[in-house]
């Protein structure tokens, strides 16, 4: 059973990688204002929050599986408080660090109308924290994480990143206000 479990965490862990690199992309885009081709700007927003809330699952499910498997000796306190780990306490402390700004990213987003969107905003900006440090955790605790196949994993990744990145931050990138947004000014 527990190696059933260590595969299960292992892929889930792999597949919550490649899929918050998407939430990011779309997360990129959407804050851009361009819609993509084929698709209205509100559809790029339902994708985005829709592939979230899938490697968001992926994570829940990478995260269970792992504490349930008794050879990953993972502890409960090791899920919540970043860097109490015994097993490489720094890059588990680091896949830690990221859930815990994964669930206040979940949280806000759950709560937007409530908190309006200045706050929902400010607090999103941690998604650019989130995910290199998922990605480092990946690398530096995975049982695959400096196998080639999982570097060409990441290197895309990050590649795909660091592009959408620079696409956000031309002059040719108009940023389109929200109504929304007008309503709270």
């Amino acid at each position: 059973m527990d190696t059933a479990l260590w595969v299960i965490g292992r892929g889930m862990g792999v597949g919550a990688v490649v899929l918050l690199t998407l939430t990011v992309l779309l997360g990129i885009v959407t804050r851009g204002g361009r819609p993509l081709p084929g698709l209205p700007r509100f559809a790029v927003q339902l994708v985005h929050r829709d592939v979230a809330l899938a490697s968001t699952v992926l994570v829940v499910v990478h995260v269970v599986t792992l504490l349930l498997d008794t050879e990953a000796e993972l502890r409960l306190l090791d899920t919540v408080v970043p860097f109490v780990g015994a097993y490489r306490w720094f890059w588990l402390g680091l896949g830690t660090l990221a859930v815990d700004l994964l669930v206040v990213l979940v949280l806000t987003a759950m709560l937007r109308r409530v908190i309006g969107p200045r706050v929902f905003r400010a607090v999103h900006w941690a998604a650019y924290a989130m995910w290199p440090i998922a990605l480092a955790h990946a690398i530096g605790t995975g049982t695959d994480g400096t196998s080639v196949w999982f570097l060409v994993v990441a290197a895309v990744c990050t590649a795909a990143v660091l592009g959408a990145v620079c696409w956000r931050c031309t002059a040719r990138v108009t940023e389109f206000r929200s109504a929304e947004l007008e309503v709270v000014r």
